[in-house]
């Protein structure tokens, strides 16, 4: 099954993306970009692709460690950005630290529990909102998001989430995302 780490926001703060996302729906070239939907909005921690089922006990095991020695942390959705002209995302405020250590764990526990990982990168807090394919400037939607300030919350748990592709050659159709695991932060030593 096809797998990755996350933090997961509540709905309240889900909301008040989707209504930045609405204004930016009516931006020109809005249409030439293909939007992420609310169930599929979360911030990937450690992105697992295919994983084995034989290493599933393992990797709870070792997930559920990780978030046990990770304190629960304030984030709140802030402002905009892209990846080229490929991703446009919101990022994340707060207590970034917590939450890149949080993503280092989930790395190091998939890799321990025999999952081939990509190559490891320095982790940047992000959730996507749209991805092109085509050559669109993104500046102007980076530009609306700018001023956005998310209500603050505390992450209490990590999540793993299942991402099943869609697969029935559907224009427009979303991934489903299936949380298969939820572990609460304890930020035991």
């Amino acid at each position: 099954m096809r797998l990755f780490a996350a933090v997961l926001p509540p709905p309240e703060q889900l909301t008040e993306l989707a209504q930045v996302v609405d204004r930016l729906a009516h931006l020109p070239d809005a249409e030439r970009l293909r939007w992420t939907t609310r169930p599929g909005w979360h911030f990937t921690l450690a992105f697992m692709g295919e994983v084995d089922d034989e290493l599933l006990p393992e990797l709870h095991e070792r997930l559920a460690r990780a978030a046990h020695r990770t304190r629960p942390f304030a984030l709140r959705l802030h402002g905009g950005g892209h990846f080229g002209r490929a991703v446009l995302w919101t990022g994340a405020a707060g207590d970034l630290d917590e939450m890149r250590l949080l993503a280092e764990r989930a790395d190091a526990a998939a890799r321990r529990a025999g999952v081939p990982m990509d190559e490891h990168r320095r982790y940047q807090a992000h959730l996507t909102i749209a991805r092109s394919r085509a050559d669109v400037d993104l500046g102007p939607f980076v530009d609306t998001m700018a001023g956005f300030e998310g209500t603050r919350w505390q992450v209490p748990e990590l999540a793993l989430v299942r991402s099943n592709l869609p697969g029935g050659g559907v224009p427009g159709e979303q991934p489903r995302y299936e949380t298969v695991g939820v572990w609460p932060l304890g930020g035991a030593g």
